[in-house]
């Protein structure tokens, strides 16, 4: 832990860690800590655990508080270290709680279960999560929270409430979000990052909003092709943007679209392809099929000799 905020402390890359079982299904802490550290030698600006890619649904409260306590042991300060926190508001109460005690420096707010909530339900939400501990807190857009300029502006207000994942993916909207919350001077303390699945692809567009934090959900499974993307990102250097986008990353996603719940189970039969066992996907996903693997491995193969050709 230190002095300085979660927002200001963000930086590089974000890795998002899978969760690694065994073959009984039970958590396999040896095998997780090995990620993590691969992805810390790797040069990760942050740990992002038990959220979307670490299979946050699938978790117990105690595997979660055990999870983010190994994350925090691992990084040693080096990064910060934010946790999931989701469901009902109870619930996720409980699970920020958990992760303060197990050493977190923040928490990424997952969208509520199932309730599709109007604006004012949704600040209620945010608000007493962000106060039910000293933990400083990122709210995720996606799916059934979809916040207007107005509602952004309130939450950014709030004390311990620092920033915004974009899932959603509408460029006009955070637009209008991010100049709402830059005219009510709100904008110095919170921090804006494109959190869409393989958020690479999106990368020039959001970096033209001035948002240049991303989530690499590659970045767990193939740290070469992610930093050399990232680096590239930062230098504007197009001919290597365009090589990883045609060769990689374009291919990549039209796999992930095959299948439900590829988003996260392709990276961790990524994770597998590399050589750390870190085990399946709990249900209610899905392993993804035979020949998909296949085009995931020669995928993998393409990726590294696009960045060491």
């Amino acid at each position: 832990m230190t002095d300085a905020t979660l927002g200001q402390r963000l930086n590089g890359l974000l890795f998002f860690p899978v969760t690694a079982y065994g073959p009984d299904g039970s958590l396999n802490l040896t095998a997780y800590r090995a990620h993590l550290r691969a992805g810390l030698d790797a040069g990760a600006g942050a740990v992002f655990a038990c959220c979307g890619t670490g299979e946050f649904h699938a978790l117990t409260p105690e595997e979660f508080e055990a999870c983010v306590a190994v994350a925090v042991d691992e990084t040693a300060g080096a990064v910060p270290v934010v946790a999931g926190a989701g469901y009902g508001t109870a619930l996720a109460t409980d699970f920020a709680r958990r992760a303060e005690r197990a050493g977190a420096d923040g928490l990424l707010a997952m969208p509520p279960y199932l309730v599709v909530a109007d604006q004012r339900g949704l600040v209620r939400h945010f608000a007493a999560l962000a106060a039910a501990t000293s933990l400083e807190v990122i709210v995720y857009q996606r799916d059934n929270v979809v916040l207007a300029p107005e509602t952004v502006v309130e939450l950014a207000a709030i004390p311990g409430i620092v920033g915004l994942k974009d899932g959603l993916g509408d460029l006009d909207l955070l637009q209008r979000t991010i100049s709402a919350v830059r005219s009510a001077d709100l904008d110095q303390r919170f921090r804006y990052f494109n959190g869409l699945p393989t958020a690479e692809l999106t990368g020039l567009a959001y970096r033209g909003l001035g948002v240049t934090l991303y989530s690499s959900a590659t970045f767990a499974f193939l740290p070469e092709v992610a930093l050399a993307f990232h680096a590239a990102l930062a230098e504007d250097d197009r001919a290597t943007l365009d090589r990883l986008l045609d060769g990689f990353y374009r291919p990549l996603v039209e796999l992930r679209n095959r299948g439900r719940g590829y988003a996260v189970s392709l990276v961790k039969a990524g994770v597998r392809m590399r050589g750390l066992d870190v085990g399946e996907v709990r249900s209610p996903l899905a392993e993804p099929l035979p020949e998909h693997l296949d085009q995931l491995a020669e995928l993998v193969d393409r990726g590294l000799g696009l960045v060491r050709g």
